[in-house]
């Protein structure tokens, strides 16, 4: 008697062989890789080397392969043009966009993401990243058995948006990696601390903020925790801050202490006091000062630096994260009383003078127990593993949420909303739309991003055409227009008419993502302008429909002018001109005046054509064959 060999449905036909899931943390100025085995989520080391963190650096020599990580790094200092570092920041965002200070030359379209100019040529953000990635992997596959890496699940902060989300996928797969789901970076910490592990017996709604601050980006989400779901109620963040950012604060203060203009100190020197001032920086994670002794222009500083200066050092960057948590509390309509806890994560809430302005601003003591460098690689393993192996013991629900509303240009150039700002996704909304004109047989979908209420103070994400809708009466059309995001933020959008079943569509893949400062300013209009918008869409959508009814009406006479005298025809003619002339002002009040006036001549002359087709339907019939 032998055994033969089954498997259950979704798993391997091969049980005995492992199959990995990889947890990516993509990061700004580190990276790691972290994996699922024997039940525990652990972070891989480097070979022989016991440090887990690679830094995200790729360094292009003149010659040879590019280097990347501690090899890259080294070269930081004496060529600081062709060392590559914080890529992540450019990700997915336009050259206009790169506003913050960088030693790098860039070349391209002011519109377009653009290139580092290297000793090896033009390299893109995405290619830099993707040898980042490259090298992950690589570790992994070192670790892990033959072929038995099915993907990965690579984080990106929460407020990137859907052109940053596509360049790292892109980065992906140059690198040869199968992306099981995109991951933001605070849902993902939620999963390594485990928050979904709540009293079964006594359930309750818990409320979690997640304060994420690493080297070159800062996310803040707070999470809802009820039933096993999570559910993203709000997020916010700044994709160009971080303690790279308090590094440079401190480089400026070092020069400053030197009493020499920072614009007289070169590129080479300033890299050397980047790097002397982190190292200070995480001197005082452990100590109460740290004796400094620095070399500029041939001019020597010695002298002590308190944890004290520090936190005053560092109060530009803490003052802008306190901000966006104060936005993301409002968003979500809660109060720092109302938080369970707060979670720090990312390497740079390591600093007590991070941890000191979190506790204080929300008035209770951050949750931290685990390595903050590690926690997102750990969530994301976490993640990948119960993708690729179906693991039904964790019924853990993730939802989160779109940053800012979408929808679609109508009539007059309104925004109608769709999907507003955040709703949980992945999600699928609907909307049936008609035609404007008689006979119109296409139409324009654009597709915008948003708070404003015209399409003109919104951003424009892509747009496509929807042709072969039969010729019909205007209004009488039925055009299904969908809007859908997956679970990594990918958008699509298709329109169909529901007769012909005629259909297209769009993925809505920018060339380049929003600026904070955009991102920021989309937010901030939207409420600053309320009222102005809700007052300007009001006198549009009056003008669009005084101009549906004049087309009708027009249409009409061409039609049933026989049913009126001359002398009604001529009455009619006039008011409708009037609500024509009527059109060329503001004045919301004229309009409707006109309108009203309009109204009795129009609801009789429809009568009128009502009554003429109703006994032609009839005609030739009698009462006894009804």
């Amino acid at each position: 008697m032998s055994l033969l060999q089954i498997a259950e449905p979704n798993q391997s036909a091969q049980p005995h062989q492992h199959r990995f899931g990889l947890g990516i943390d993509l990061g700004t100025t580190r990276s790691l890789v972290a994996v699922v085995r024997s039940g525990k989520a652990q972070v891989l080391e480097a070979g022989t080397n016991t440090d887990t963190l690679l830094p995200s650096v790729v360094y292009y020599p003149a010659t040879g392969t590019p280097l990347v990580g501690y090899d890259a790094l080294a070269h930081l200092a004496d060529d600081p043009k062709n060392t590559i570092v914080s890529a992540k920041r450019f990700m997915g965002r336009s050259q206009a966009d790169i506003k913050f200070s960088h030693p790098y030359e860039l070349s391209g379209n002011k519109d377009d993401m653009p290139t580092f100019v290297t000793a090896q040529g033009e390299v893109s953000p995405v290619e830099v990243s993707a040898r980042i990635l490259s090298a992950l992997e690589q570790r992994a596959a070192s670790s892990l058995p033959t072929d038995s890496i099915e993907g990965a699940v690579i984080t990106v902060p929460a407020y990137f948006d859907e052109a940053q989300r596509q360049a790292t996928k892109d980065a992906a797969q140059a690198a040869g990696i199968h992306v099981l789901r995109l991951l933001n970076e605070p849902t993902a910490a939620a999963v390594a601390y485990g928050l979904d592990q709540t009293d079964q017996e006594n359930p309750k709604e818990s409320y979690y903020l997640i304060y994420d601050l690493g080297g070159g980006t800062f996310d803040v989400s707070i999470l809802k925790l009820t039933d096993g779901v999570f559910e993203v109620l709000a997020t916010g963040g700044n994709s160009a801050l971080g303690g790279d950012d308090i590094d440079r604060l401190m480089t400026n203060w070092l020069i400053k202490q030197l009493d020499i203009d920072p614009k007289d100190v070169s590129r080479h020197d300033k890299s050397i006091l980047a790097q002397q001032a982190k190292a200070y920086k995480q001197a005082l994670t452990d100590a109460e000062h740290v004796e400094i002794d620095i070399t500029v222009n041939a001019q020597s500083y010695q002298g002590t630096l308190q944890r004290e200066d520090l936190v005053t050092i560092a109060e530009p960057v803490s003052r802008r994260t306190l901000s966006v948590c104060d936005q993301v509390l409002r968003d979500a309509k809660l109060s720092s009383n109302d938080l369970d806890e707060v979670i720090l994560v990312g390497g740079s809430t390591r600093m007590p003078a991070i941890q000191q302005t979190v506790t204080e601003f929300f008035a209770k003591q951050p949750l931290c127990r685990l390595n903050p460098d590690e926690v997102v690689a750990l969530g994301a393993a976490q993640t990948a593993h119960q993708l690729v192996n179906g693991d039904s013991n964790n019924n853990l629900l993730l939802l989160d949420v779109t940053p800012l509303s979408l929808g679609l240009e109508t009539m007059g150039g309104l925004v109608e909303v769709l999907i507003p700002r955040n709703t949980p996704i992945p999600v699928k909304k609907r909307q049936v739309f008609t035609t404007y004109q008689d006979g119109q047989t296409g139409m324009v979908v654009h597709v915008v991003q948003g708070e404003r209420e015209t399409v003109e103070n919104c951003r424009s994400l892509g747009r496509f055409e929807l042709y072969g809708i039969p010729p019909m009466k205007a209004g009488f059309a039925r055009i299904e227009v969908t809007f859908s995001i997956d679970t990594n933020g990918q958008l699509t959008v298709s329109a169909q008419e529901t007769t012909t079943k005629t259909e297209s569509k769009i993925e809505i893949v920018p060339s380049y993502g929003l600026s904070d400062e955009q991102k920021e300013q989309l937010l901030v209009s939207g409420f600053q302008h309320a009222e102005e918008d809700k007052n300007a869409r009001s006198l549009i959508e009056t003008k669009v429909e005084a101009e549906r009814e004049v087309l009708a009406l027009q249409s009409a006479l061409n039609e049933f002018a026989d049913l009126l005298s001359a002398d009604e025809q001529q009455s009619l003619a006039a008011q409708i001109q009037a609500v024509q002339d009527s059109l060329n002002t503001d004045d919301l009040a004229t309009i409707e005046t006109k309108q009203a006036e309009l109204k009795p001549h129009s609801d009789a002359f429809a009568a009128r054509i009502m009554n003429q087709s109703v006994k032609a339907s009839m005609s030739g019939t009698s009462a006894q064959d009804w």
